[in-house]
């Protein structure tokens, strides 16, 4: 029987990653993180791809696709993002990255040029997605389809947490403004907008922890 294809959409710091990832190893399906991907692409611009002014210039971007090679390994479960053989796992996580993701995640010849590699990995089926567009775009025809949102304090709150664990310097509260930032270009962009699917399920985790969360995501999914 097919494995389910899950899409989980949602805000930043909702935690959509590190529970999609539980929920896989649960499930016995692939985790695909397609954040890490637009992080990836993001990473490589900055290294690659700025102007004169230290900002990205997109069609030095699109003409340097050849030159990227995104792939994820299994280390012991986890899967690690590598760009060009070099884990850059912990890189895409910086606040540079962050400023700049959202700028590069709107471009069109960027999402196409992830579009296919995302759908390709989900055809067999046994695969866990999340991001912002997975439910309306990349996957429209998921098996599960979810939606998670929390509050902007909570989410602020999150983030700044993850960032410490990572030993990256951070301000709370430009962590905060950072992801107000994040959420109004996501959201207005043209290009795949980050928006609920007509038929996802919305969780409000605000007052859920992790495990409340996975729990209340596995309750609609049906055994297979």
């Amino acid at each position: 029987m097919k494995k389910p294809v899950i899409a989980i959409d949602g805000y930043s710091s909702t935690g959509k990653s590190s529970i999609s990832k539980i929920i896989a190893e649960k499930l016995g399906i692939i985790h695909l993180d397609t954040g890490a991907l637009y992080r990836g692409v993001t990473w490589f611009a900055l290294q690659n791809c700025t102007g004169g002014n230290g900002s990205i210039d997109p069609d030095r971007l699109f003409s340097s696709f050849p030159e990227i090679e995104l792939e994820f390994r299994n280390f012991g479960g986890e899967l690690i993002l590598f760009l060009n053989h070099i884990d850059i796992s912990k890189a895409i996580r910086t606040n540079e990255v962050s400023d700049n993701v959202s700028f590069v995640a709107k471009q069109k010849p960027v999402r196409d040029f992830l579009l296919q590699a995302q759908r390709s990995q989900a055809e067999k089926g046994g695969i866990i997605m999340d991001g912002r567009d997975i439910g309306t775009v990349v996957l429209p025809d998921a098996d599960y389809k979810f939606f998670l949102t929390a509050s902007i304090d909570e989410r602020t709150r999150r983030r700044y947490q993850e960032l410490l664990s990572l030993g990256i310097t951070a301000d709370e509260q430009q962590v905060k403004k950072n992801l107000i930032e994040r959420d109004r270009i996501d959201s207005e962009r043209e290009i795949a907008p980050l928006k609920q699917a007509e038929d996802a399920i919305v969780i409000d985790n605000t007052n859920l922890n992790k495990q409340e969360t996975i729990d209340a995501i596995l309750s609609y999914i049906d055994s297979f």
